[in-house]
Protein backbone atom coordinates (compact mmCIF):
# COMPACT_ATOMS: atom_id res chain seq x y z
CA UNK A 1 0.00 0.00 0.00
CA UNK A 2 1.41 3.16 -0.91
CA UNK A 3 1.87 6.47 1.41
CA UNK A 4 2.25 9.97 0.52
CA UNK A 5 5.70 10.85 0.85
CA UNK A 6 5.86 14.43 -1.11
CA UNK A 7 2.52 15.75 0.54
CA UNK A 8 3.52 19.15 1.50
CA UNK A 9 1.43 19.15 4.77
CA UNK A 10 2.54 17.82 8.42
CA UNK A 11 -0.92 18.54 10.04
CA UNK A 12 -4.14 18.30 8.60
CA UNK A 13 -7.65 18.26 9.46
CA UNK A 14 -10.30 15.66 7.93
CA UNK A 15 -14.03 17.55 7.81
CA UNK A 16 -16.55 14.77 7.27
CA UNK A 17 -16.26 11.19 7.63
CA UNK A 18 -18.27 8.71 5.34
CA UNK A 19 -16.42 6.69 2.80
CA UNK A 20 -13.83 9.44 1.52
CA UNK A 21 -13.49 10.98 4.99
CA UNK A 22 -12.80 7.55 6.01
CA UNK A 23 -10.34 6.77 3.40
CA UNK A 24 -8.39 10.23 3.81
CA UNK A 25 -7.94 9.80 7.03
CA UNK A 26 -6.58 5.92 6.99
CA UNK A 27 -4.41 7.34 4.46
CA UNK A 28 -2.82 10.38 6.23
CA UNK A 29 -2.55 8.29 9.54
CA UNK A 30 -0.58 5.34 7.49
CA UNK A 31 1.58 8.58 6.26
CA UNK A 32 2.82 9.57 9.35
CA UNK A 33 0.87 12.95 9.17
CA UNK A 34 -1.13 14.42 12.28
CA UNK A 35 -4.54 13.57 11.65
CA UNK A 36 -7.78 15.91 13.31
CA UNK A 37 -11.25 13.95 11.75
CA UNK A 38 -14.12 16.25 12.90
CA UNK A 39 -17.95 14.89 12.02
CA UNK A 40 -21.08 16.61 13.48
CA UNK A 41 -23.13 13.57 12.60
CA UNK A 42 -21.13 10.55 13.66
CA UNK A 43 -21.09 8.88 16.65
CA UNK A 44 -18.49 8.85 18.74
CA UNK A 45 -18.67 4.81 19.62
CA UNK A 46 -19.01 3.68 16.23
CA UNK A 47 -16.83 1.06 15.14
CA UNK A 48 -15.17 3.44 12.67
CA UNK A 49 -14.44 6.43 14.73
CA UNK A 50 -12.60 3.49 16.83
CA UNK A 51 -10.57 2.28 14.93
CA UNK A 52 -9.77 5.50 13.38
CA UNK A 53 -8.79 6.81 17.55
CA UNK A 54 -6.72 3.35 17.32
CA UNK A 55 -4.93 4.31 14.61
CA UNK A 56 -3.56 7.94 16.20
CA UNK A 57 -6.53 10.12 15.09
CA UNK A 58 -7.68 12.63 17.32
CA UNK A 59 -11.92 12.46 16.47
CA UNK A 60 -14.23 15.32 17.48
CA UNK A 61 -17.88 14.38 17.24
CA UNK A 62 -21.27 16.63 17.67
CA UNK A 63 -19.85 19.94 16.66
CA UNK A 64 -17.26 22.05 14.75
CA UNK A 65 -15.22 23.65 16.60
CA UNK A 66 -13.15 26.83 15.04
CA UNK A 67 -10.30 25.85 17.55
CA UNK A 68 -9.51 22.72 15.72
CA UNK A 69 -7.78 24.87 12.74
CA UNK A 70 -5.11 25.75 15.17
CA UNK A 71 -3.90 22.44 15.32
CA UNK A 72 -4.48 22.45 11.09
CA UNK A 73 -2.08 23.11 7.89
CA UNK A 74 -4.87 21.96 5.78
CA UNK A 75 -8.40 20.84 5.69
CA UNK A 76 -9.33 18.00 3.91
CA UNK A 77 -13.05 18.00 3.45
CA UNK A 78 -15.75 15.53 2.35
CA UNK A 79 -16.76 16.60 -1.20
CA UNK A 80 -20.46 17.32 -0.05
CA UNK A 81 -20.10 19.97 2.61
CA UNK A 82 -20.44 23.47 1.00
CA UNK A 83 -17.89 25.98 1.52
CA UNK A 84 -20.16 28.54 3.93
CA UNK A 85 -19.81 26.05 6.06
CA UNK A 86 -18.59 28.09 9.51
CA UNK A 87 -14.88 26.12 9.79
CA UNK A 88 -14.41 25.72 6.08
CA UNK A 89 -15.21 29.74 5.55
CA UNK A 90 -13.26 30.10 8.74
CA UNK A 91 -10.66 27.51 7.32
CA UNK A 92 -10.56 30.08 3.77
CA UNK A 93 -10.14 33.36 6.10
CA UNK A 94 -6.87 32.00 7.22
CA UNK A 95 -5.41 31.05 4.30
CA UNK A 96 -5.26 27.35 5.41
CA UNK A 97 -5.94 25.12 2.17
CA UNK A 98 -8.82 23.42 2.02
CA UNK A 99 -8.49 20.15 -0.49
CA UNK A 100 -10.73 17.21 -1.46
CA UNK A 101 -9.31 13.37 -1.39
CA UNK A 102 -9.12 13.28 -4.92
CA UNK A 103 -6.31 15.75 -4.59
CA UNK A 104 -4.22 13.01 -2.20
CA UNK A 105 -4.89 10.50 -5.15
CA UNK A 106 -2.87 12.82 -7.44
CA UNK A 107 0.14 12.56 -5.08
CA UNK A 108 0.06 9.21 -4.75
CA UNK A 109 -0.80 7.65 -8.87
CA UNK A 110 1.98 7.48 -11.22
CA UNK A 111 0.61 5.71 -14.12
CA UNK A 112 -1.78 7.62 -16.90
CA UNK A 113 -4.39 9.61 -14.70
CA UNK A 114 -7.78 9.88 -16.74
CA UNK A 115 -10.16 12.64 -15.33
CA UNK A 116 -13.76 13.09 -16.52
CA UNK A 117 -16.01 15.50 -15.75
CA UNK A 118 -18.96 17.50 -17.09
CA UNK A 119 -22.56 18.27 -15.85
CA UNK A 120 -24.06 15.01 -17.86
CA UNK A 121 -22.84 11.64 -18.77
CA UNK A 122 -19.67 11.41 -16.74
CA UNK A 123 -20.59 8.01 -15.18
CA UNK A 124 -21.64 6.15 -18.74
CA UNK A 125 -18.27 7.96 -20.23
CA UNK A 126 -15.82 6.90 -17.21
CA UNK A 127 -17.61 3.53 -17.42
CA UNK A 128 -17.00 3.14 -21.09
CA UNK A 129 -13.46 4.51 -21.07
CA UNK A 130 -12.66 1.62 -18.57
CA UNK A 131 -14.39 -0.81 -20.51
CA UNK A 132 -11.98 0.02 -23.74
CA UNK A 133 -8.62 0.44 -21.77
CA UNK A 134 -10.23 -2.96 -20.11
CA UNK A 135 -10.94 -4.60 -23.44
CA UNK A 136 -7.26 -3.70 -24.91
CA UNK A 137 -5.67 -5.61 -21.99
CA UNK A 138 -4.19 -2.46 -20.66
CA UNK A 139 -4.07 -2.59 -16.77
CA UNK A 140 -6.54 -0.22 -15.63
CA UNK A 141 -8.55 0.91 -12.38
CA UNK A 142 -11.83 3.42 -12.31
CA UNK A 143 -12.25 5.43 -9.02
CA UNK A 144 -13.88 8.60 -7.76
CA UNK A 145 -17.62 10.07 -7.83
CA UNK A 146 -18.31 6.58 -9.43
CA UNK A 147 -18.36 5.17 -5.92
CA UNK A 148 -14.81 4.15 -5.69
CA UNK A 149 -12.57 6.53 -3.41
CA UNK A 150 -10.15 7.95 -5.56
CA UNK A 151 -7.13 7.90 -2.67
CA UNK A 152 -8.14 4.72 -1.62
CA UNK A 153 -8.23 3.00 -4.86
CA UNK A 154 -4.33 5.21 -5.84
CA UNK A 155 -2.99 3.12 -3.03
CA UNK A 156 -2.51 0.18 -4.46
CA UNK A 157 -2.16 1.10 -8.25
CA UNK A 158 0.71 -0.06 -10.22
CA UNK A 159 3.26 2.49 -12.32
CA UNK A 160 2.11 1.46 -15.19
CA UNK A 161 -1.81 1.52 -14.77
CA UNK A 162 -4.37 3.86 -16.10
CA UNK A 163 -6.33 5.35 -13.66
CA UNK A 164 -10.00 7.01 -14.71
CA UNK A 165 -11.74 9.02 -12.08
CA UNK A 166 -15.07 10.90 -12.37
CA UNK A 167 -15.06 13.82 -10.64
CA UNK A 168 -17.85 16.40 -9.74
CA UNK A 169 -17.33 20.37 -9.23
CA UNK A 170 -17.43 19.51 -5.59
CA UNK A 171 -14.19 17.73 -5.61
CA UNK A 172 -12.91 19.62 -8.56
CA UNK A 173 -13.34 23.06 -6.17
CA UNK A 174 -10.49 21.11 -3.51
CA UNK A 175 -7.55 20.36 -6.01
CA UNK A 176 -4.02 22.71 -5.68
CA UNK A 177 -2.15 20.84 -7.78
CA UNK A 178 -4.15 17.41 -9.33
CA UNK A 179 -2.98 17.14 -12.56
CA UNK A 180 -4.64 14.71 -14.55
CA UNK A 181 -2.48 13.55 -18.32
CA UNK A 182 -5.76 13.40 -19.76
CA UNK A 183 -8.57 15.67 -18.54
CA UNK A 184 -12.46 15.14 -20.92
CA UNK A 185 -14.59 18.11 -20.23
CA UNK A 186 -18.21 16.56 -21.55
CA UNK A 187 -20.68 19.50 -20.94
CA UNK A 188 -21.84 22.16 -19.06
CA UNK A 189 -25.41 23.40 -17.64
CA UNK A 190 -25.94 25.62 -14.81
CA UNK A 191 -26.43 22.83 -11.92
CA UNK A 192 -25.73 22.56 -8.34
CA UNK A 193 -26.20 26.48 -7.49
CA UNK A 194 -27.91 25.77 -3.77
CA UNK A 195 -23.91 24.47 -3.41
CA UNK A 196 -22.03 27.05 -5.61
CA UNK A 197 -24.26 29.78 -5.37
CA UNK A 198 -23.36 31.27 -8.83
CA UNK A 199 -23.19 29.77 -12.38
CA UNK A 200 -19.86 31.17 -13.01
CA UNK A 201 -18.47 29.54 -9.98
CA UNK A 202 -19.60 26.51 -10.86
CA UNK A 203 -18.24 26.61 -14.53
CA UNK A 204 -15.28 27.81 -12.81
CA UNK A 205 -15.21 24.09 -10.82
CA UNK A 206 -15.32 21.98 -13.90
CA UNK A 207 -12.66 24.15 -15.55
CA UNK A 208 -10.07 23.12 -12.63
CA UNK A 209 -9.63 19.61 -14.04
CA UNK A 210 -7.45 21.71 -16.50
CA UNK A 211 -6.03 24.56 -14.74
CA UNK A 212 -2.63 22.52 -13.63
CA UNK A 213 -2.51 20.45 -17.09
CA UNK A 214 1.05 21.38 -19.07
CA UNK A 215 1.82 20.93 -22.96
CA UNK A 216 2.13 17.11 -22.46
CA UNK A 217 -1.01 17.13 -21.60
CA UNK A 218 -4.33 17.16 -23.24
CA UNK A 219 -8.00 17.99 -23.08
CA UNK A 220 -10.55 16.72 -24.49
CA UNK A 221 -13.41 18.62 -24.87
CA UNK A 222 -16.94 19.02 -26.33
CA UNK A 223 -16.56 21.58 -29.47
CA UNK A 224 -20.11 21.71 -29.74
CA UNK A 225 -20.73 23.71 -26.11
CA UNK A 226 -20.23 27.14 -26.22
CA UNK A 227 -19.95 27.47 -22.74
CA UNK A 228 -16.33 25.20 -22.95
CA UNK A 229 -14.62 26.53 -25.89
CA UNK A 230 -14.86 29.72 -24.11
CA UNK A 231 -12.46 28.76 -21.25
CA UNK A 232 -9.92 26.87 -24.02
CA UNK A 233 -7.59 30.05 -24.09
CA UNK A 234 -6.88 29.95 -20.44
CA UNK A 235 -5.24 26.27 -20.75
CA UNK A 236 -2.08 25.26 -21.49
CA UNK A 237 -2.28 22.00 -22.61
CA UNK A 238 -2.91 20.42 -25.98
CA UNK A 239 -6.80 20.63 -26.59
CA UNK A 240 -8.21 17.49 -28.26
CA UNK A 241 -11.53 18.15 -29.42
CA UNK A 242 -15.03 15.95 -30.35
CA UNK A 243 -18.56 16.44 -32.05
CA UNK A 244 -21.30 14.72 -32.75
CA UNK A 245 -22.31 17.38 -35.43
CA UNK A 246 -19.15 18.18 -37.52
CA UNK A 247 -15.94 17.33 -38.20
CA UNK A 248 -12.82 18.06 -35.89
CA UNK A 249 -8.98 17.27 -35.49
CA UNK A 250 -10.38 14.92 -32.54
CA UNK A 251 -13.45 12.33 -32.63
CA UNK A 252 -16.38 12.84 -34.78
CA UNK A 253 -19.66 10.72 -36.53
CA UNK A 254 -21.10 11.37 -39.68
CA UNK A 255 -24.18 9.91 -40.58
CA UNK A 256 -22.41 5.79 -40.73
CA UNK A 257 -19.21 6.16 -39.30
CA UNK A 258 -17.47 7.29 -36.04
CA UNK A 259 -13.98 8.18 -36.01
CA UNK A 260 -10.94 9.74 -34.25
CA UNK A 261 -9.39 12.31 -36.80
CA UNK A 262 -8.79 10.53 -40.24
CA UNK A 263 -9.45 7.49 -39.33
CA UNK A 264 -12.84 5.19 -39.79
CA UNK A 265 -12.57 3.74 -36.37
CA UNK A 266 -16.32 2.07 -36.87
CA UNK A 267 -19.61 1.89 -38.26
CA UNK A 268 -22.74 3.94 -36.44
CA UNK A 269 -25.08 0.73 -37.38
CA UNK A 270 -22.98 -1.82 -34.99
CA UNK A 271 -23.43 0.57 -32.00
CA UNK A 272 -25.67 -0.86 -29.36
CA UNK A 273 -25.24 2.26 -26.90
CA UNK A 274 -28.03 4.36 -28.00
CA UNK A 275 -28.78 8.43 -27.89
CA UNK A 276 -27.72 11.68 -29.52
CA UNK A 277 -26.62 12.48 -26.00
CA UNK A 278 -24.57 8.69 -25.50
CA UNK A 279 -22.94 9.16 -28.75
CA UNK A 280 -21.36 12.77 -27.42
CA UNK A 281 -20.38 10.37 -24.42
CA UNK A 282 -18.87 7.97 -26.72
CA UNK A 283 -16.86 10.12 -28.60
CA UNK A 284 -15.67 11.62 -25.49
CA UNK A 285 -14.34 8.35 -24.48
CA UNK A 286 -13.09 7.30 -28.09
CA UNK A 287 -10.67 10.49 -27.83
CA UNK A 288 -9.13 9.79 -24.77
CA UNK A 289 -8.77 5.54 -25.52
CA UNK A 290 -6.76 6.43 -28.67
CA UNK A 291 -4.93 8.93 -26.43
CA UNK A 292 -4.38 5.82 -24.33
CA UNK A 293 -2.82 4.00 -27.56
CA UNK A 294 -5.81 1.72 -27.38
CA UNK A 295 -6.65 -0.35 -30.60
CA UNK A 296 -9.83 0.40 -32.90
CA UNK A 297 -10.52 -3.45 -31.97
CA UNK A 298 -10.88 -2.99 -28.50
CA UNK A 299 -13.13 -0.01 -28.94
CA UNK A 300 -15.86 -2.25 -31.73
CA UNK A 301 -15.68 -5.10 -28.87
CA UNK A 302 -16.97 -2.99 -26.27
CA UNK A 303 -19.02 -1.08 -28.08
CA UNK A 304 -20.98 -3.90 -29.55
CA UNK A 305 -22.00 -5.10 -26.41
CA UNK A 306 -21.77 -2.43 -23.98
CA UNK A 307 -25.29 -1.25 -23.23
CA UNK A 308 -25.09 1.42 -20.96
CA UNK A 309 -25.05 2.42 -16.84
CA UNK A 310 -27.91 0.29 -15.39
CA UNK A 311 -31.35 1.18 -15.30
CA UNK A 312 -30.36 4.07 -17.88
CA UNK A 313 -31.34 3.25 -21.10
CA UNK A 314 -29.54 -0.18 -20.54
CA UNK A 315 -29.62 -2.74 -23.53
CA UNK A 316 -30.18 -5.95 -21.94
CA UNK A 317 -30.34 -8.26 -24.94
CA UNK A 318 -31.45 -8.89 -28.66
CA UNK A 319 -34.28 -12.18 -29.00
CA UNK A 320 -36.00 -12.83 -32.85
CA UNK A 321 -33.76 -9.14 -33.59
CA UNK A 322 -36.35 -7.88 -31.25
CA UNK A 323 -33.93 -5.30 -28.43
CA UNK A 324 -35.24 -4.73 -24.94
CA UNK A 325 -34.12 -1.63 -22.91
CA UNK A 326 -34.12 -0.88 -19.61
CA UNK A 327 -34.85 2.61 -18.96
CA UNK A 328 -36.10 2.32 -14.94
CA UNK A 329 -34.71 5.34 -14.04
CA UNK A 330 -36.83 7.43 -16.78
CA UNK A 331 -38.96 8.56 -13.42
CA UNK A 332 -40.13 11.73 -15.12
CA UNK A 333 -41.63 12.29 -18.62
CA UNK A 334 -38.29 14.74 -19.40
CA UNK A 335 -36.63 11.60 -19.13
CA UNK A 336 -38.77 9.46 -21.17
CA UNK A 337 -39.13 11.56 -24.21
CA UNK A 338 -34.78 11.09 -24.35
CA UNK A 339 -35.39 7.87 -24.48
CA UNK A 340 -38.15 8.14 -27.05
CA UNK A 341 -36.04 10.17 -29.42
CA UNK A 342 -33.15 7.55 -29.11
CA UNK A 343 -35.04 5.19 -31.36
CA UNK A 344 -35.55 5.60 -35.19
CA UNK A 345 -37.47 1.77 -34.86
CA UNK A 346 -40.99 1.09 -34.00
CA UNK A 347 -40.85 1.24 -30.36
CA UNK A 348 -43.27 -0.64 -27.33
CA UNK A 349 -43.35 1.55 -24.66
CA UNK A 350 -43.82 -0.17 -20.92
CA UNK A 351 -44.64 2.92 -18.71
CA UNK A 352 -46.69 3.55 -15.37
CA UNK A 353 -45.98 3.61 -11.66
CA UNK A 354 -46.46 6.06 -8.73
CA UNK A 355 -48.99 9.11 -9.37
CA UNK A 356 -48.05 12.48 -8.47
CA UNK A 357 -50.88 14.38 -9.99
CA UNK A 358 -49.50 15.48 -13.21
CA UNK A 359 -50.86 14.34 -16.42
CA UNK A 360 -48.88 12.99 -19.42
CA UNK A 361 -50.08 15.42 -21.88
CA UNK A 362 -46.57 16.44 -22.36
CA UNK A 363 -45.64 13.47 -23.42
CA UNK A 364 -47.71 13.08 -26.53
CA UNK A 365 -45.60 14.77 -28.70
CA UNK A 366 -42.73 11.93 -28.20
CA UNK A 367 -45.13 8.77 -29.20
CA UNK A 368 -45.38 9.24 -32.48
CA UNK A 369 -43.08 6.41 -33.10
CA UNK A 370 -44.47 4.45 -30.56
CA UNK A 371 -46.64 1.84 -32.06
CA UNK A 372 -48.17 0.14 -28.50
CA UNK A 373 -48.20 0.67 -24.97
CA UNK A 374 -48.54 -1.43 -22.10
CA UNK A 375 -48.80 0.42 -19.27
CA UNK A 376 -49.37 -0.36 -15.20
CA UNK A 377 -49.50 1.16 -11.95
CA UNK A 378 -51.82 3.84 -10.38
CA UNK A 379 -50.60 6.28 -13.96
CA UNK A 380 -52.02 3.49 -16.08
CA UNK A 381 -55.52 5.24 -16.92
CA UNK A 382 -53.15 8.47 -17.41
CA UNK A 383 -50.85 7.29 -19.48
CA UNK A 384 -53.43 5.23 -21.74
CA UNK A 385 -55.34 8.79 -22.28
CA UNK A 386 -52.13 10.26 -23.25
CA UNK A 387 -51.61 7.15 -25.78
CA UNK A 388 -54.76 7.60 -27.14
CA UNK A 389 -54.23 11.30 -27.51
CA UNK A 390 -51.40 10.77 -29.75
CA UNK A 391 -53.01 7.78 -31.97
CA UNK A 392 -50.94 5.28 -30.75
CA UNK A 393 -52.35 1.66 -32.63
CA UNK A 394 -52.73 -0.51 -29.38
CA UNK A 395 -52.62 0.20 -25.79
CA UNK A 396 -52.69 -2.42 -22.52
CA UNK A 397 -53.13 -2.38 -19.36
CA UNK A 398 -51.54 -4.80 -17.39
CA UNK A 399 -50.68 -5.37 -13.54
CA UNK A 400 -47.34 -7.15 -12.80
CA UNK A 401 -44.34 -6.57 -14.90
CA UNK A 402 -43.96 -10.09 -16.17
CA UNK A 403 -47.64 -9.40 -17.38
CA UNK A 404 -46.17 -6.23 -19.15
CA UNK A 405 -42.87 -8.52 -20.70
CA UNK A 406 -45.36 -10.93 -22.43
CA UNK A 407 -47.93 -8.44 -23.67
CA UNK A 408 -45.46 -6.03 -25.26
CA UNK A 409 -43.14 -9.38 -26.76
CA UNK A 410 -46.51 -10.20 -28.02
CA UNK A 411 -47.12 -6.72 -29.88
CA UNK A 412 -43.43 -6.52 -30.97
CA UNK A 413 -41.81 -7.98 -34.60
CA UNK A 414 -38.93 -8.30 -35.92
CA UNK A 415 -36.66 -4.76 -36.23
CA UNK A 416 -38.63 -3.41 -32.75
CA UNK A 417 -37.84 -2.41 -29.66
CA UNK A 418 -39.22 -3.29 -26.51
CA UNK A 419 -38.35 -0.21 -23.59
CA UNK A 420 -38.90 0.24 -20.60
CA UNK A 421 -39.22 4.08 -19.93
CA UNK A 422 -42.04 4.45 -16.64
CA UNK A 423 -42.08 7.70 -17.08
CA UNK A 424 -42.88 7.79 -12.96
CA UNK A 425 -41.24 7.04 -9.61
CA UNK A 426 -41.67 3.26 -8.88
CA UNK A 427 -42.71 3.83 -5.39
CA UNK A 428 -46.47 2.48 -6.00
CA UNK A 429 -45.29 -1.11 -6.80
CA UNK A 430 -41.73 -1.46 -6.06
CA UNK A 431 -39.17 -0.03 -3.24
CA UNK A 432 -36.74 1.39 -6.09
CA UNK A 433 -36.43 2.02 -9.82
CA UNK A 434 -33.40 -0.44 -8.94
CA UNK A 435 -35.74 -3.37 -8.54
CA UNK A 436 -38.16 -2.40 -11.33
CA UNK A 437 -35.63 -2.29 -13.80
CA UNK A 438 -33.91 -5.96 -12.38
CA UNK A 439 -37.85 -7.23 -12.23
CA UNK A 440 -38.04 -6.20 -16.33
CA UNK A 441 -34.71 -7.81 -16.64
CA UNK A 442 -35.62 -10.91 -14.51
CA UNK A 443 -39.08 -10.89 -17.03
CA UNK A 444 -37.59 -10.01 -20.36
CA UNK A 445 -35.05 -13.56 -19.72
CA UNK A 446 -37.63 -15.23 -19.00
CA UNK A 447 -39.12 -15.86 -22.35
Amino acid sequence: MKKLTTFPYHRALVLGLAKSGKAAAELLLDSQIETIVNDYKADENSPEVQELKQKGAKVVTGSHPLSLLDEADVVVKNPGIPYHNAIVDEAVKRGIPVITEVELAGFLHEGNLIGITGSNGKTTTTTLLHAFIEADQQPVSIAGNIGEVASEVARTTAEDETMVVELSSFQLMGIETFRPHIAVWLNLFEAHLDYHGTAQEYFSAKANIAKNQTSDDYLVYNADDNDITSFLSAFKCQLVPFSSKKQVDGSWADEEWIYFKDEKVMAKKDIVLVGEHNLSNILAALAAAKLSGVSNQAVYDVLTTFGGVEHRLEFVTKKDDIYFYNDSKATNILATSYALKAFDQPVVLLAGGLDRGNDFDGLIEYLSGVKSMVVFGETADKLTDAGEKAGVESIYQVETMDEAVRKARQSAVSGDVILLSPACASWDQYRTFEERGNKFKEAVHKL
